[in-house]
């Protein structure tokens, strides 16, 4: 049996390292996969971002910014909290701007239905 090369060894750390990433980013997508599945419609609460709200309740996040009468800024972490205490506002408030926004979306714009399947029939 022969011994490596350091061609080999390069070739086999080159190798080790693609898995190693691949793994990482897989990991990293089943995880963010699994915290939105369980964080839909969540209770809004004053430490969320604008974004966070949007996502977990999957409406645009420019119809919230425009319900509160903010124009949509790009990338804004800003949470609920802030944007109340810069309006004069309480988040309380907010909030219930911020809900009212989601439901008038959902009505406009109706998310679609999976489709469903008949039980002891694979599709």
């Amino acid at each position: 049996m022969r011994r490596f090369g350091r061609t080999q060894w390069l070739v086999t750390l080159a190798l080790v390292l693609a898995v190693a990433l691949t793994g990482l980013f897989a990991v990293r997508t089943v995880r963010r996969a699994v915290y939105w599945s369980f964080h839909r419609d969540e209770t809004i609460r004053p430490w969320m971002s604008i974004p966070y709200v949007a996502h977990s309740y999957r409406v645009p996040p420019h119809v919230l910014y425009e319900a509160l009468g903010i124009p949509h800024p790009p990338h804004d972490r800003q949470p609920i909290r802030e944007l109340a205490h810069e309006q004069n506002r309480s988040a309380e408030e907010l909030i219930a701007i911020l809900e009212t926004a989601i439901a008038h979306e959902r009505e406009v714009h109706p998310e679609p239905s999976l489709p469903t399947t008949k039980p002891g029939r694979s599709p």
